[in-house]
């Protein structure tokens, strides 16, 4: 199988190194300043097991690539607001022996949140969801990094909305050859869930910096009841704390190989490039939705994703509100009565505002 790897920044970069590594054929698909180092000096991935530059066909556009094989796989590592340009740009591209994109390769979504393989089943006839637990890093055209020992990180997979087939066996054989744990299930969505009430953290960490601080702690402890309030309210399963370290447990070790502390997240990483734009509207803003669904309140929630919205939009630098102003903000925000139980049917509320 040939992996089209659809936005080659931390995670869609350090898989398709990783593959690449492993002997498996990788086309590379960025933009911009990345695109344009990626072409003139290649992919430097670096681990605690050495840096390696990858030498990989790189394209900026489908059209870029021609036709598409009839066993490529479409690796879908681009933000979740850019996931529908992304499937629109590759959905009709034609396959070698007949058919599109869309209608014969499989498309596996490797966000956070929950929503792009909803985007992809609109168009994509098969879809697999992953659920991403890859600490990476890429905040530098050209180069991403992975700190994780002896595996660099476990990537549950599995067809939406439920179910596995070959495919995902064959995807997932490829991963683990490639140092990176897969593991095959038929409850992708429950996994990745899980994860979403983890990425809760991930605007307090791009707008403070890293979650050390006890009232920062506390934050996230309130915007994680919200988002578990609000998936029981819509009767959501997600895996818990326990289960996830428990499929983990110590086969995956942090292990900074530059002498450095982790990183921020991938929101973090997102405000440290300026692009513009950030995911909170699919992390926060997801369990604000179901919260308005449900007449849940989610008042936390709500505040943390306008600010973190705020935050890309104006290109402020990551982690420079004090935390202490952000916790008087959510507070704020709260006493103005600013959640689904009391605005209703009244349109939009606040304009305040991962791994």
């Amino acid at each position: 199988m040939r992996y089209i790897i659809i936005g080659a920044g931390a995670i869609g970069g350090t898989v398709g190194g990783r593959l690449a590594e492993a002997g498996h054929d990788v086309v590379l698909v960025a933009r911009g300043a990345h695109h344009d180092a990626l072409r003139a000096s290649g992919l430097r991935v670096s681990t605690p097991d050495g840096t390696r530059t990858h030498r990989l066909p790189v394209v900026q556009h489908p059209v870029d690539l021609g036709e598409l094989r009839a066993g490529d796989v479409l690796f879908l590592a681009v933000k979740t607001q850019h996931c529908e340009a992304a499937v629109d740009a590759w959905g009709g591209r034609p396959v070698a022996g007949g058919g599109t994109a869309a209608e014969v390769l499989p498309l596996v979504c490797a966000q956070n949140g929950v929503e792009s393989e909803r985007i992809a089943l609109r168009r994509f006839r098969r879809v697999y969801g992953v659920c991403v637990w890859l600490p990476a890093t890429h905040v530098e055209p050209g180069a991403v990094s992975a700190a994780g020992a002896p595996y660099t990180g476990m990537l549950h997979i599995g067809r939406y909305p439920t179910g596995t087939d070959e495919t995902a066996r064959l995807i997932a054989a490829d991963l683990e050859q490639s140092k990176i744990i897969a593991p095959v299930v038929p409850d992708v969505m429950r996994w990745k869930y899980g994860k979403l009430l983890s990425n809760l953290a991930n605007s307090i960490e791009a707008v403070t910096g890293l979650i050390t601080d006890d009232a920062a702690v506390e934050l996230f402890r309130r915007a994680r009841t919200e988002g578990e309030t609000v998936l029981a309210a819509a009767g959501i399963e997600a895996v818990g704390e326990q289960e996830q370290k428990e499929a983990r447990g110590d086969r995956i070790r942090f292990e900074p190989f530059d002498r450095s502390e982790r990183g921020g997240g991938s929101s973090w990483q997102s405000l440290s490039r300026g692009t513009g734009t950030i995911e909170a509207d699919y992390l926060n803003g997801e369990i604000a939705l179901l919260g308005r669904l449900h007449g849940v309140p989610t008042p936390v929630n709500d505040a943390l994703q306008s600010v973190a919205n705020d935050f890309a939009r104006e290109r402020r630098a990551p982690g420079s509100m004090p935390v202490a102003d952000l916790v008087a903000l959510v507070a704020s925000a709260g006493q103005r009565g600013i959640g689904p139980s009391r605005r209703r049917g009244n349109g939009p509320g606040v304009c305040a505002t991962g791994h």
